[in-house]
């Protein structure tokens, strides 16, 4: 990992050098053996029966998850005292990224290791894992996440699923009804989240055998047809006491820290997706013919291709850094004795900056590939158009982009972040990108100070300021992550070897700095003119130092030489 562990939680308020972070570049051998296993595991195994599965014969799933468990894939970062493998979180991200290219698969995947074990695997007791934890993580039993209700989904502490404790004190009666719940037409188990004497939220393992657990038939959705997602229906469901996950009243700390894990493993995810569909529509430009010449030699082709890839890179860039963070953070959580749901909280912000900025990235590039391969990326029979129905629900999973913007700026707010200092950033690689970085910092607590002043810091009321606020750090954190992966590579192979990384860096930096310079000029009237806001904000929309143009054909081409996405 990095030479020093380094309080992330922090970005905003220190100077982080290149060592102090990971990147794609430090994989270890047997990370690399990691992922070619993984990526061995769904080309030879899931491609194949990926047709039937997404027509919904889901014993190939059932099969698959099994051969997965016997492989490792699910107990990469499960501590090894609970039955897992402990290969760390970055391994985690490795496999939760290779298997995005089974699809549908890859939900029912990361439904199992993540949503699905971690409840158990961190919060239950020695007997829960026992009797549970060990055959999910072999793939023996299937579990599944029941948290969303009809009336409660970002809200989800809002939910009506009852819990009553029998009178003889050996069992609680749930009823109630969790929707949308993923995995649930062949889970073993449900991890339900239910209000004790309607007040006291609290985690329960539901096995689907316990009388008064039915499913609703599957629901018809606009994509991940290979996926299951029916109702759970609880009626007065008999749960032994002993099958409580965590405290009584205490569901919230294991629903939130579960779901933290959970939004990166499908910024991992969003990731594997991009990639893929670099991939698809690099093949297609370079075989298509149009006037006489293939697809990929048009410059707005280039163009759009360099863009998949510069987006592509930096979210590649914040997500391997989150990983080893998070990594580093568990190995001193496991040395010190730490509690792990203050260990995950630490990293509350960064996993909903990846979540928001991967699945919008994601977005993105699967839209442009479907505008690359024209009027045939509109049929079901090429992939990038699965791909394009199949992302569009990553942006509402785990948490909305919306909430999450409002978590990540109001547990900024919470915090007290000093402005950093001046740093001299004269001669270095990369200085103007540096230069453009200290000005988002100095923005962001510039806006902090500005809407503390104002009384606009209720952000549940001043919801559009919370999305900037948001906004501005998820893009300090995706800048900084490039800057230091690029930086580290220079330092390492030299920067002749290192111009695709600069080059996606430095038009990253300019494009995203301007977009949030007008952003903040046209915010200004609402926040009221305050002069050294207005500065900076237009400063950072002044024009580039480099051709724009020419660098984007300069990474289009690297790319379309490949044939898939490089770094």
């Amino acid at each position: 990992m990095s030479n020093k562990t380094v309080n992330q939680q922090h970005f905003l308020s220190v100077t982080i050098s290149p060592n102090d972070v990971f990147t794609t570049e430090d994989f270890t051998e047997e990370q690399l053996m990691i992922s070619d296993m993984t990526s061995k595991f769904v080309l030879n195994e899931v491609l194949p029966r990926l047709g039937k599965i997404e027509n919904k014969e889901f014993s190939h799933t059932v099969d698959l998850i099994k051969q997965a468990g016997e492989l490792g894939l699910i107990s990469a970062d499960i501590p090894e005292s609970d039955g897992g493998l402990e290969l760390g979180k970055v391994a985690a991200t490795i496999i939760t990224e290779k298997m995005a290219l089974g699809r549908s698969f890859s939900i029912t995947f990361g439904g199992q290791t993540g949503i699905g074990a971690l409840p158990i695997a961190y919060f239950g007791t020695e007997q829960q894992k026992q009797k549970y934890l060990l055959d999910i993580l072999t793939g023996e039993k299937i579990a599944a996440y029941a948290l969303t209700e009809p009336s409660a989904g970002t809200d989800a502490l809002s939910g009506k699923t009852t819990a009553v404790l029998s009178e003889c004190g050996s069992y609680y009666v749930i009823s109630g009804e969790k929707q949308w719940i993923s995995n649930a037409g062949f889970a073993d188990l449900f991890i339900v989240y239910a209000k004790v004497n309607g007040t006291q939220f609290t985690a329960f393992i539901v096995e689907k055998d316990y009388e008064g657990v039915t499913t609703s038939p599957e629901e018809k959705k606009m994509g991940l047809e290979g996926s299951s997602t029916c109702s759970v229906i609880l009626d007065n469901v008999k749960v032994p006491v002993e099958n409580v996950i965590g405290e009584i009243g205490k569901g919230h700390v294991i629903a939130f820290n579960v779901l933290n894990i959970g939004r990166h493993k499908i910024s991992a995810a969003s990731l594997g997706t991009a990639k893929r569909a670099i991939e698809l529509s690099v093949k297609y430009a370079n075989e298509r013919k149009q006037f006489g010449q293939s697809l990929s030699n048009f410059n707005l082709i280039k163009n759009k291709i360099a863009d998949m890839v510069i987006k592509t890179y930096v979210n590649e860039s914040a997500v391997y850094r989150t990983a080893g963070a998070m990594q580093d953070a568990f190995a001193e959580m496991k040395r010190n004795g730490d509690d792990i749901g203050k260990t995950i909280a630490r990293y509350a912000v960064e996993c909903s900056i990846n979540k928001v900025m991967s699945t919008e990235i994601l977005d993105f590039v699967v839209d442009e590939g479907v505008q690359i391969h024209g009027g045939y990326g509109y049929m079901s029979e090429y992939e990038i158009e699965t791909l394009y129905r199949d992302a569009r629900i990553s942006r509402i999973f785990e948490g909305t982009n919306e909430i999450n913007r409002i978590i990540i700026a109001s547990s900024l707010l919470k915090k007290d972040l000093q402005p950093i200092e001046n740093e001299n950033v004269e001669g270095c690689i990369l200085q103007h990108e540096k230069q453009i970085l200290l000005l988002l910092k100095n923005l962001f607590h510039s806006l902090i100070l500005t809407i503390k002043k104002q009384g606009l810091d209720y952000l549940d009321e001043e919801q559009e300021t919370a999305a900037f606020i948001a906004d501005i750090a998820i893009n300090i954190y995706a800048i900084e992550s490039a800057i230091l992966r690029t930086k580290k590579a220079i330092q390492a192979n030299g920067e002749e070897k290192s111009q695709q990384k600069i080059y996606c860096t430095k038009i990253y930096v300019h494009e995203s700095s301007q977009q949030l310079g007008l952003r903040a000029l046209n915010l200004l009237n609402h926040f009221i003119e305050d002069e050294g806001f207005s500065q900076i904000s237009k400063r950072l929309i002044m024009s580039s130092p480099e051709d724009i143009v020419k660098l984007k054909r300069r990474i289009a081409l690297e790319t379309i030489n490949a044939g898939k996405y490089i770094n």
